[in-house]
């Protein structure tokens, strides 16, 4: 008789959660689920109660037998677990908007995942992801550990390097790249490969391949005159076409913080003085969402979760899951140990690339040196990622401070060190390590 699996989702009262549940139940044969706990604080409390009811509608509906479980209590989801998801937001959305507003009061870039709001947004995640890792290295120390927490990259690393969890970041940028790629082709996405290498929301495709056929030149002439390759977090900024013509492969949405600073701040400044920055706007979609799920007629994921940005992240989960639990050794995008495979970074970092997933997890293709165009920024901000981890474990001033102050989007070490002393004041509740 197979196996029947349990899963933790930590931060179960998410809005993401039902677009999960849809993907379980989307993959039911393959991914034999008995139990899932979906885990929450206290404050989170009311939307657990929410989000789990609609799951367990949802899995009613769709005629399976797989118990939804909805607890306060940590250490009894993970508990025997075979897969712990973790997609929690430490301090909230609320914390998510300081993000975004401490960086723009120095006239610097605030985005949730890249920069000194990114950056903010680790150093609360760190000490949580650690306790984790310390409760599944105790409960269930076979488990994987699939990481949806943003900054996705830094936490999987932070977790690789400072516990003996199985750990596995994943994001769902590349699998919404190779989605905008087959549309553009008017292909399904099985017929795309993309050969990606970088880090987390600093990804590049370095070739594009369509039924085995590099159509890497004849893409980017199609991107040159396309603006919608995005996802619904970043504004859809056009491109430079000089820019993609001397790039030569794909960038990613996140790109754009980088490549056009600039024009990418004024639009942050507008929106945030317009309709607010994009954290007080998904903070009215999550209050429109959650309004949907309580109705006791739902039964099913609502279109409007598209708005929230997370699209195709189930399909990225559950996949990934399912090539573990079959063996498939099929090739997935996922943020990994770089173990050689990008020889200009250094071992024992992560990074996201294509992978073979086995039952024993995640084999990263070789790529080898990059070219000097991608090269330089690549390993910029990955010591930045090094930096905030190593602030993020120890509470560690010194190594905050020069994480910003390297940080392409900060200009100098004079604003890095405003705005640190700024995000340390804001967050104090939640950064335990510096505050000893």
């Amino acid at each position: 008789m197979e196996k029947k699996l349990k899963i933790a989702v930590i931060g179960g009262g998410s809005s993401y959660t039902p677009e999960l549940i849809e993907g379980f139940i989307k993959k039911a044969t393959e991914v034999p689920v008995s139990e899932i706990y979906l885990v929450d604080v206290e404050q989170g409390k009311e939307k657990l109660e929410i989000v789990g009811n609609l799951a367990r509608r949802m899995v009613e509906k769709a005629g399976l037998d797989i118990k939804i479980n909805l607890t306060l209590e940590r250490k009894e989801a993970i508990d025997g677990a075979d897969f712990v998801i973790t997609q929690f937001r430490v301090g909230g959305i609320d914390a998510r908007i300081r993000d975004e507003k401490i960086p723009l009061k120095y006239n610097v870039i605030g985005q949730e995942t890249t920069g000194p709001g990114g950056f903010a947004k680790a150093l609360r995640t760190i000490p949580v992801i650690l306790e984790i890792c310390k409760d599944i290295e105790e409960l269930s120390p076979n488990a994987w550990l699939i990481n949806f927490t943003n900054p996705s990259g830094i936490i999987t690393e932070t977790a690789l390097k400072h516990s003996k969890v199985k750990a596995l970041g994943l994001c769902n940028v590349p699998v919404n790249m190779i989605s905008h790629v087959a549309k553009a082709c008017g292909v399904e996405m099985e017929r795309i490969y993309i050969q990606f290498a970088g880090l987390n929301h600093l990804v590049w495709g370095l070739r594009v391949y369509l039924d085995g056929e590099d159509i890497t030149e004849k893409l980017m002439e199609q991107l040159t005159s396309e603006e919608n390759m995005t996802m619904k977090n970043i504004p859809a900024l056009e491109w430079d076409k000089d820019l993609i013509k001397s790039l030569g492969m794909l960038p990613c949405p996140y790109h754009r913080y980088y490549y056009m600073m600039d024009k990418m701040l004024e639009e942050e400044k507008r929106q945030s003085a317009s309709e607010g920055t994009r954290g007080e706007v998904v903070k009215k979609v999550e209050q429109e969402l959650f309004e949907l799920y309580k109705n006791p007629e739902l039964a099913e994921k609502p279109p409007q979760l598209e708005r929230r940005g997370g699209a195709l992240y189930s399909y990225a989960a559950c996949n990934l899951i399912s090539s573990i639990v079959n063996n498939k050794k099929d090739i997935q995008v996922v943020n990994v140990k770089n173990n050689g495979t990008i020889l200009d970074l250094p071992e024992n970092v992560v990074i996201e690339t294509n992978c073979v997933i086995d039952k024993d997890g995640a084999h990263p293709l070789s790529i080898g040196r990059v070219p000097a165009r991608i090269r330089g920024l690549m390993q910029v901000v990955k010591a930045y990622e090094e930096l905030t981890i190593e602030a993020g474990v120890n509470g560690d001033y010194n190594a905050a401070l020069q994480a910003l102050t390297i940080h392409p989007l900060v200009p100098s070490t004079g604003i890095a060190k405003k705005i640190l002393d700024n995000i340390l004041a804001e967050n104090r509740d939640y950064l335990p390590q510096f505050f000893k």
